[in-house]
């Protein structure tokens, strides 16, 4: 079996930015929600039999106890806000498993998942579905891959390494010296892409970075200015490595089993009618059927 990890908190932001708004008979903001669930049943039809959703129920998460610049939903708009409950219910109802995380992130859940599901020897492929840079760290050989289904593109461990110039369980180090704007953390002063993959791509972890760089690899260019700036700002390269890894510990299936999709639930008809899209629900019933033909 194939396993299919979907961020959606990613599908949300791109399609609530992409569509136009609807309301629901409660004139509730729901244009982004009927996006997704179309995308996602659009994954069904075309043959995916094992689903997880992971989303963001609230923006923040234990990452802003650790530091304080960690992005939070601050200029998020409240009418993208609002559907992420929206979303969860009609995919639950829908049948789809989903992970609404507030302790942790949905890139938490999606990188537990993706561990989890590599696990099990059934699992021919486990395919984490978003773009998000952070995952290319749980991508393993080509059997955990990385698949932006918006562009179509392919992500497998020697694609990450030829992206990022690094191997996936360097992105974490990558990211902490050269900053996430997305996610709020600068990075260390002085260091680009080239330096972090120049020098991570030789030494892994910022542990086998040598202190004196009189030591470095003659390949690394500007040795001295990095090796200054990196060990001025240690500890805060330390702090922003702990925010760069994704966690592997949320509770998110017993086993891979609990991702087959069985078909909506009753209460999706209803749903699907309150949003004006009765045509889901026929949609998603003939998908059942005809997998079980």
């Amino acid at each position: 079996m194939d396993v299919h990890l979907i961020d959606g908190t990613y599908e949300l932001f791109r399609h609530f930015y992409a569509v136009p708004a609807a309301v629901d008979t409660q004139g509730r903001e729901i244009g982004a929600v009927r996006a997704v669930l179309r995308s996602v049943l659009s994954m069904i039809e075309r043959g995916a039999t094992h689903i997880g959703v992971a989303t963001d129920h609230v923006v923040e998460s234990f990452r802003n106890d650790l530091y304080a610049g960690y992005k939070t939903s601050e200029g998020v708009p409240a009418t993208l806000l609002s559907q992420f409950p929206i979303l969860e219910e009609t995919l639950e109802a829908m049948g789809v498993v989903v992970w609404p995380m507030v302790y942790f992130e949905a890139d938490d859940a999606l990188a537990s998942a993706a561990a989890n599901g590599a696990c099990d020897e059934r699992v021919r492929q486990v395919f984490i579905c978003t773009p998000d840079k952070d995952l290319g760290q749980c991508v393993v050989g080509t059997r955990v891959v990385q698949l932006d289904r918006r562009r179509g593109i392919l992500r497998d461990e020697a694609a990450v390494e030829a992206k990022f110039g690094v191997k996936p369980r360097s992105i974490p180090d990558y990211l902490a010296v050269l900053g996430d704007t997305a996610d709020g953390f600068p990075g260390v002063p002085g260091w680009g892409p080239k330096a972090a993959a120049s020098t991570l791509s030789r030494y892994t972890r910022l542990e086998n970075i040598p202190q004196d760089w009189h030591a470095w690899h003659p390949s690394i260019g500007s040795a001295r200015r990095l090796s200054e700036s990196l060990l001025s700002h240690w500890n805060d390269a330390l702090l922003f490595r702990i925010l760069a890894t994704l966690r592997l510990d949320v509770p998110v299936f017993d086993t891979v089993d609990d991702l087959r999709w069985k078909g909506p639930h009753p209460n999706f008809e209803q749903l699907c009618r309150a949003m004006g899209s009765p045509d889901l629900f026929g949609r998603a019933t003939s998908a059942f059927s005809g997998a079980h033909a």
